[in-house]
C-alpha cells in the first residue's frame, strides 16, 4: 500500500440554522465528491481561495470532523471507523496558531507536546535538542514562549510537528506572517524531511504560490468544495502554453474593472493591489498577443495610467487564476 492519503467520493455539508423567514433548515456544500490520492512520500499542496473546503478536508483527514458520506484513508486507515489510530500517525501545525502553555518554555513544552504522543523519554529529549539546534532555537530553549517573538513561536509550532516523527505531517499555512528568512529555513526543513524519509508524506495548503511550485511534488486545486485540477506544478503550467499572460501595473485605484474580463480576447483576468508600493497589478490570460491592445486601449478609456507591462512564461499563479477566476494571494 503506496497511499499515505486517499478520499474516495468525499462529501461534507453543514446545516445552516433555520432563519424565521424559510420554512427549513438549509444546507452548504463544503465538500462534494473528493477523489484524492496522495502517495507516501510525497509533498502535496492543496490550494484554493478562502472557503473552497481546503480546512475541511484537512479536518476530517485529521479526524477532528465527521464526512457526511464517503471515505477517507490515512495510511490506510479509515479516520471514522478508527481515528484513535489515525491520530498516532498523524501531527498538523498551523500557521498563526498560538499552541503551548505561556508559564512553560520552549523545551518544556516540546516535551509535554512529545508525551502527548507517547515518545519514550530518551529519544524525545534527543529528538528536542537536535530540532532546537537545526531551527536555532537552543540558547532560547529555557524561555518561556510567551516571550518568544512571532518567528521564533512558529519556528517551535514546526517543531512540534517533528517531535513525534509522524508518518503523516499537516501542515496549514506553516510559513504564515513569518519573515522571509525563517521562512526559507522552514521550508528548507519540511522539504529535506519528506526528501530524506521516503515513506514520510507532507501535505502542505499555502497562500504564497511560489511557496508550492518550490515545494511540492503535485497540487490539487480545490474550489467550491471540488477539485478542480491536481498534477505536478509543472504540467499544470503546460496548461496555458497556448495562452498570453500580460502582467500590468498602475497607479492603485479603487475603480471597478469587473467588465475587462468581457473584452475580446480576454479568457481570464485578475487584479491584486498593492498597497505598501501604491499600485495595482492587473493579471491577463489572454487567447493571443493581439488582445493586448484591446487591454492597454481599454485602459486608456478608463484613465488609468500603465506604469509597466510584461508578457511573461505561465505561473502557477496564472493557473489558478485560469481555473478559479481569481487571484489567491489577493485574498490574503
Amino acid at each position: 500500500m503506496n497511499h499515505a492519503i486517499e478520499t474516495l467520493k468525499l462529501n461534507r455539508t453543514f446545516k445552516i440554522k433555520k432563519a424565521k423567514d424559510k420554512p427549513a433548515p438549509s444546507f452548504i456544500t463544503a465538500l462534494e465528491e473528493v477523489n484524492l490520492t496522495i502517495n507516501k512520500g510525497e509533498l502535496f499542496g492543496l490550494l484554493g481561495p478562502n472557503g473552497a473546503g481546503k480546512t475541511t478536508l484537512i479536518k476530517i483527514l485529521c479526524t477532528l470532523l465527521l464526512p457526511t458520506s464517503g471515505t477517507a484513508l490515512v495510511d490506510g486507515v479509515d479516520v471514522v471507523k478508527n481515528p484513535a489510530l489515525v491520530r498516532r500517525r498523524i501531527n498538523m501545525v498551523s500557521g498563526g496558531e498560538h499552541s503551548g502553555y505561556g508559564i512553560l518554555n520552549v523545551r518544556e513544552n516540546l516535551w509535554m507536546f512529545s508525551q502527548f504522543y507517547g515518545v519514550p523519554k530518551k529519544i524525545a529529549y534527543e529528538r528536542i535538542d537536535t530540532l532546537l539546534k537545526l531551527f536555532g532555537l537552543d540558547e532560547f530553549a529555557k524561555t518561556r514562549i510567551g516571550k518568544l517573538s512571532t518567528g521564533m513561536r512558529q519556528k517551535m509550532n514546526v517543531i512540534r510537528g517533528f517531535v513525534s516523527d509522524p508518518e503523516i505531517l499537516f501542515f496549514d499555512e506553516p510559513t504564515l506572517g513569518l519573515d522571509v528568512q525563517i521562512a526559507r529555513e522552514v521550508r528548507k526543513y519540511i522539504a529535506n524531511w519528506v526528501k530524506n524519509n521516503s515513506q514520510k508524506t507532507v501535505l502542505l495548503t499555502t497562500h504564497y504560490m511560489a511557496e508550492a511550485d518550490e515545494l511540492c511534488d503535485r497540487i490539487a486545486i480545490i474550489d467550491h468544495g471540488k477539485v478542480i485540477a491536481c498534477d505536478s506544478p509543472s504540467n499544470l503550467k503546460k496548461l496555458l502554453r497556448k495562452e498570453t499572460i500580460v502582467h500590468i501595473e498602475i497607479n492603485l485605484t479603487d475603480e471597478n474593472f469587473e467588465h475587462f474580463s468581457q473584452l475580446p480576447g480576454v479568457k481570464k483576468f485578475a487584479l491584486e493591489h498593492k498597497h505598501n508600493i501604491g499600485r495595482t497589478e492587473l493579471k491577463f490570460i489572454l487567447e493571443n498577443d493581439s488582445a493586448i491592445s484591446q487591454v492597454t486601449q481599454a485602459l486608456s478609456s478608463n484613465g488609468s495610467k500603465i506604469i509597466s507591462l510584461s508578457k511573461t512564461d505561465p505561473s502557477l499563479e496564472d493557473v489558478f487564476v485560469a481555473l478559479v477566476g481569481r487571484s489567491l494571494e489577493s485574498e490574503n
